[in-house]
């Protein structure tokens, strides 16, 4: 009980901040280019436009990595192809999917049109993509070619951040990175098969703190400069984060946010969020042992009318089916799988759960 007041106090206090930052002129929180961040009304005619958005972070189960996804050598289109048609057998609708600025400063030509490629098989299964480009979780330094097998049962064990660690905290980084991501943006403005940016997934993890918020304020910047047709976004994660909470919230388009909680928390998280007035888009929920589950938030979030994402579509190299905390060295079975939906031949893990998905998309 402790613990479930600590949280929504502390939820509570985040948001008054934030709210304090969106009033107070002399604050040292910078929000990027103001008069372009959507207004209310825009988000909300903007999330009209779709059917209830729900997917999957998606990983191709032949690839441990953004880059093992991505480089020319092991881009795997016949495995992205056959997965992706798994979830659109279920009636998922978008796919939220990393990028890496490595690949694309391998060969910037090469990068686009795999990402182009990507796109052309996520519309043949009728899906919406996400892009997230910079992320501050796992391993802290990436790097090209041939990548690293999994350690068995070790969650993520090949993923890599993005720049990187001491990289996103260093100045003198920036301006490659901005090549990056204004050409990338540049490229897709305008392209109705991506749904929406995520600027930055979790700045402040790996014990990065506040070091990330200069970079998280670059990326927004150069991104309103480009001023791509798709809503911007980095999501919320962390309620202790109150400076990086309050410039994510501030200068989103729509609200997107990740939740692992029970479901009694996730609800008070969602009636918190409600107060800035934009759609909510949940990009990262379901562990299974922390009772985070589809049966219990999948239908709370459709009943909110929020989009759903979940960890993990398919088993594979990213052992994502092994928990964060509670590896299992000698790589068996855990008691039961914390991520992922399907078994790397198309089998569900848990059939009710696959029904279940599938009702909620109008399926059954």
């Amino acid at each position: 009980m402790k613990n479930r007041i600590k949280y929504a106090l502390t939820l509570v206090l985040m948001l008054h901040f934030i709210s304090v930052l969106a009033q107070n002129e002399t604050t040292t929180t910078t929000i990027i280019a103001p008069e372009k961040i959507w207004s209310v009304q825009k988000a909300n005619n903007w999330y009209k436009n779709y059917a209830w958005i729900n997917g999957a972070d998606f990983l191709p189960s032949t690839a441990i990595n953004q880059l093992e996804m991505w480089q020319k050598e092991t881009f795997d289109t016949a495995t992205i192809d056959k997965e992706l048609g798994w979830a659109q057998n279920i009636g998922m609708n978008t796919m939220r999917v990393y990028l890496h600025s490595i690949a694309w400063q391998q060969d910037a030509k090469g990068f686009k049109n795999r990402m182009e490629t990507y796109l052309g098989i996520a519309e043949r299964h009728k899906i919406k993509t996400i892009f997230v480009f910079f992320d501050d979780c796992w391993n802290k330094q990436g790097y090209a070619g041939k990548q690293p097998e999994p350690k068995p049962g070790i969650h993520n064990s090949g993923w890599v951040q993005d720049p990187g660690d001491p990289n996103s905290k260093q100045p003198e980084k920036y301006p490659e990175l901005q090549k990056y991501v204004s050409d990338v943006l540049t490229h897709f403005k305008t392209d109705s098969r991506i749904l929406l940016w995520d600027l930055y997934n979790e700045p402040g993890n790996s014990e990065k703190l506040n070091t990330s918020l200069p970079l998280l304020q670059k990326v927004f910047e150069w991104a309103r400069a480009v001023n791509p047709q798709q809503p911007l976004s980095a999501g919320l994660w962390n309620w202790g984060f109150k400076e990086l909470n309050a410039f994510q919230a501030l200068n989103s388009d729509i609200i997107t946010y990740h939740n692992y909680e029970e479901p009694q928390l996730h609800q008070r998280t969602i009636d918190l969020l409600r107060a800035f007035g934009k759609p909510l888009i949940c990009t990262e929920y379901m562990a299974r042992p922390r009772n985070s589950r589809f049966a219990t938030i999948l239908p709370l979030l459709k009943k909110e009318n929020i989009g759903a994402i979940n960890w993990g579509l398919v088993a594979g190299k990213s052992n994502t089916i092994y928990a964060w905390d509670v590896p299992l060295p000698n790589g068996e079975q855990p008691v039961e799988w914390f991520h992922d939906i399907f078994k790397n031949d198309g089998t569900a893990y848990r059939n009710d759960e696959v029904e279940l998905i599938k009702k909620m998309n109008g399926l059954k």
